[in-house]
């Protein structure tokens, strides 16, 4: 057998046999949230909570604590439709620990509004009973429609025919 071999099949034991509170490489958390390095790199520097432990050479480690913000962050921004902006105010207003326990699917953040999502995506899609004030403004809008179909259909009327 290869020398590569039974390295790759004795780091895998090794990430297997792992202790639940021990620290994980960014190759690990990658794999584990699967979301590519470079992103978690770039998450550190929008989300000043994200710490990771560096060590020499700049290697990061992430504790148990970092992982479950991580996928706190991950669920908001890829589950939920947030924008960096708007997880950022979800972190500022509820905390770490809250999106921690989002993370961990103990808790759920609000339906970001339309400033908090990405354009194009409706921000309250598969979660329409969440939102009862959007309903309301919903029906408003419905009925100010209607209004406005009523007004055309008057000024048609009021139209004169063409000249021949």
């Amino acid at each position: 057998m290869p020398l590569a071999a039974v390295t790759e099949d004795a780091e895998g034991a090794a990430r297997a046999e792992k202790a639940p509170d021990a620290f994980r490489t960014i190759k690990e958390v990658s794999d584990h949230l699967d979301v590519p390095q470079h992103v978690l790199r770039f998450w550190e520097t929008r989300f000043s909570q994200i710490r990771p432990v560096k060590r020499a050479g700049g290697r990061r480690y992430y504790r148990p604590a970092d992982v479950d913000l991580l996928r706190g962050v991950r669920q908001l921004l890829h589950g939920q439709g947030y924008t960096i902006r708007g997880a950022q105010r979800v972190l500022r207003e509820h905390g770490v620990r809250f999106v921690q326990a989002v993370g961990r699917g103990e808790a759920a953040a609000d339906a970001p509004s339309p400033l908090e999502t990405e354009p194009g995506q409706d921000p309250s899609a598969g979660e329409p009973e969440r939102n009862a004030g959007a309903d309301t403004g919903r029906a408003a809008l419905a009925a100010a429609l209607a209004d406005l179909k009523a007004c055309r259909a008057v000024l048609a009327s009021l139209r004169l025919p063409p000249e021949e």
